[in-house]
């Protein structure tokens, strides 16, 4: 059918456009900020392109739900400017009628999205807590760059170590500026190497000093050594903590019985049927005409994606700490969205008119007769 192959061609290209720029957005964003955690020694260097993959996927659903909800927007206010909706609609097309087009061109995005908030992005969202997790465990000389000035994790001290082996455990040249109570100290050795002793992790030094600073005393002295050990934290053991709900498979939250599970189970649902609901407001929402601005009824589609997923994550938050009910918030919440929807195309429909004619009838009933 025409109608139906024009208005899916029409909405395809706008989501294709929509989402093409989002992403690109998206991608710049999350790589400058993984690009400064890098710098910051909160994400090892060679690292960065794995960590921008999970962060990308767990951003998806968010850009998907607004990608879909700006091109029906777009896609039907430009044929609202172009007179083509004029021409439907004379045709004999109700606005509710368009549900079903774009509901067609939707349905992959969709099904997208419940692959995507069911398996995908609890799966990156896992990876990621391990990736950030591993690179914790890391000693401070492991967080090391070779030839490059890194901080360690609590930024009491500063490495600088010129590392000519591919062992993790060995460097050479080593520097190391430690500040505590008071005191200020710089070591330089030869060579370093991890050594453990009763659970702790020691960097064993060879061949250096160490000059120490009392700030407060203005004084300072030097000490050289052919081999020392500094404490740089405890060993790296397995993980044996209970994953976070947001990295659960979604089988293993419908067994969990805890209101965080049911919470993020609320979350997931409600990005599905948050995309329904938006095509429905997307459709009632879109509204122009030749001599009127375009960005007006998009800046208030804008304006309504902010609150509707507010309002998705306070629904969650509200079954996590055990206020609502799942089922309860997912009604409330989401079938209350859809009412609105619905009565909105019912008043772009002639609704209004139609209201507006019962009520002058019953007055006609009730008036007195002459």
């Amino acid at each position: 059918m025409l109608f139906d192959s024009s208005i899916r061609k029409e909405l395809a290209r706008a989501f294709g456009a929509t989402l093409v720029v989002m992403l690109t957005i998206v991608l710049t964003m999350v790589l400058i900020r993984m690009l400064g955690q890098a710098a910051k020694g909160s994400v090892a260097p060679a690292d960065v392109s794995l960590a921008l993959g999970y962060t990308v996927i767990a951003q998806l659903p968010m850009l998907l739900n607004l990608s879909l909800f700006v091109a029906v927007v777009s896609g039907l206010s430009r044929m609202y400017r172009d007179s083509e909706m004029v021409v439907w609609l004379a045709s004999g097309q109700r606005l509710a009628g368009f549900i079903r087009p774009v509901l067609r061109m939707s349905w992959p995005v969709i099904a997208a999205m419940v692959l995507l908030v069911g398996l995908v992005r609890p799966w990156a969202q896992e990876q990621s807590a391990e990736l950030r997790d591993r690179f914790e465990r890391r000693s401070d000389l492991a967080r090391v760059t070779a030839g490059e000035f890194q901080s360690s994790r609590d930024g009491r001290r500063v490495f600088f170590i010129d590392r000519d082996s591919d062992q993790a455990q060995i460097g050479r040249n080593v520097f190391i500026l430690s500040r505590s109570a008071g005191q200020e100290s710089v070591t330089t050795a030869r060579e370093g190497r991890i050594v453990f002793d009763d659970g702790s992790r020691l960097l064993q030094l060879q061949q250096g000093q160490r000059v120490i600073l009392d700030e407060a005393r203005g004084q300072h002295s030097v000490a050289r050594f052919e081999e020392a050990r500094v404490l740089i934290g405890e060993a790296a053991g397995t993980d044996s903590g209970r994953r976070p709900v947001i990295g659960q498979p979604t089988l293993e939250l419908l067994q969990d019985p805890s209101a965080a599970a049911r919470g993020e189970l609320v979350w997931r649902a409600g990005q599905v049927l948050t995309m329904v609901n938006l095509l429905l407001l997307g459709i009632g929402l879109a509204s122009g005409g030749p001599r009127q601005a375009s960005n007006w009824n998009l800046l208030f589609a804008l304006l309504t994606y902010v609150v509707y997923f507010n309002l998705l994550n306070l629904s969650q938050a509200w079954v996590a700490t055990g206020r609502f009910t799942a089922a309860g918030t997912l009604l409330g919440v989401h079938g209350g969205v859809m009412l609105l929807a619905l009565a909105r195309l019912w008043w772009r429909d002639g609704g209004a008119a139609r209201w507006a004619g019962l009520r002058a009838a019953r007055a006609a009933r009730m008036a007195p007769a002459p």
